[in-house]
């Protein structure tokens, strides 16, 4: 009985100073495994009088129950001393403000973009849309511009590898779509990205393009004149803005003028346009002895430099936070 007891006041002190779980368990096994001390000992009862083993019986069930109360006990404040350390360590003020989550901000071109559209639309304008993997047809042939035509290289163009397709170079292709399945009058304006091999402070591999279309029974070149003068003082919301229109050459328009504007410091082109060519409106069905009209490209890029000042054009494409951050 002597060795009993020894055995109990020694595990129940060695279980009051664990406090690591895996510890615990490896002195368990010290006392109440398959060769434990308290196991060891109770396999000796075999050498007992029979008449005292009951009671001796009694005396190991205690003792083991003793300890396993114990380890119990000692489990769950390991437990409670972790959970707390843990609390500690993760815990919040919840009378502090909140973080909160960033908000997200329009690209300074997109900003564009939609100041382009909603003036448009106030102008009686509606937004066309189309693909911007082309064919031949479309962003070429269909705007007058046969296979071998002089005017195809002014275009540095992105060829697909089955050299039937390619990244439209311009919008133009949406106007031919949409002449495709409407009939005159039509006024529309086809925004979205374009791509050409260019790139330099004001040039980008891709870049935007905004292209009207107005074809009627009795629309002029002074339609046109008024309407580009009367977009451009709405967009920089200034009445001294000036407008000059500059004789050129397009394929698709005959004839044909660039597009400059002046804040009283020099000239600077920002599109071209011109009267539709007839051969154009055959290509799509359309009588040109009955209708006529003018079409348009402007460049939102150039746009979105002359509006917030910046002078390269780079700056919009290269996900440089600290400079997107400025227009939000």
């Amino acid at each position: 009985m002597d060795k009993l007891e020894e055995i109990i006041r020694e595990a129940l002190s060695l279980f009051a100073s664990i406090d690591d779980a895996v510890e615990l368990e490896q002195v368990k096994a010290r006392f109440l495994g398959k060769s434990g001390a308290l196991t060891d000992l109770q396999k000796g009862l075999g050498r007992v009088p029979a008449e005292e083993r009951p009671a001796m019986g009694v005396k190991f069930n205690a003792a083991k129950e003793q300890l396993e109360a114990a380890l119990t006990a000692r489990r769950d404040a390991i437990q409670r001393k972790k959970l707390e350390a843990q609390l500690a360590q993760e815990a919040l003020d919840v009378t502090l403000p909140g973080r909160g989550t960033g908000s997200a901000g329009l690209h300074p071109v997109t900003r564009t973009l939609e100041r382009i559209e909603d003036l448009f639309h106030s102008l009686g304008f509606e937004v066309a849309t189309g693909p911007e993997i082309e064919t031949d047809f479309y962003n070429f042939t269909a705007l007058n511009q046969p296979e071998n035509h002089p005017a195809r290289s002014m275009h540095d163009t992105f060829y697909l590898d089955d050299g039937k397709h390619l990244l439209r170079t311009h919008t133009s292709p949406i106007q031919i779509r949409y002449m495709e399945k409407h009939r005159p009058p039509l006024r529309i304006i086809a925004p979205g990205r374009v791509y050409r091999v260019d790139s330099d402070a004001t040039h980008s591999p891709m870049f935007h393009q905004v292209e009207g279309l107005w074809i009627d029974d009795s629309v002029t070149f002074a339609d046109l004149k008024g309407l580009i003068a009367e977009f451009l003082r709405r967009f920089f919301e200034r009445d001294d803005l000036k407008v000059r229109f500059r004789p050129s050459f397009f394929p698709f328009t005959e004839p044909s003028a660039e597009i400059d504007m002046s804040f009283g410091d020099g000239w600077l082109e920002i599109g071209g346009c011109g009267m539709v060519h007839p051969q154009v409106l055959k290509n799509v069905n359309i009588d040109s002895e009955a209708f006529q009209g003018f079409a348009f490209g402007l460049g939102p890029d150039r746009l979105t430099m002359l509006r917030y000042g910046v002078n390269d054009l780079r700056l919009f494409f290269e996900n440089d936070l600290r400079f997107l951050k400025q227009f939000n």
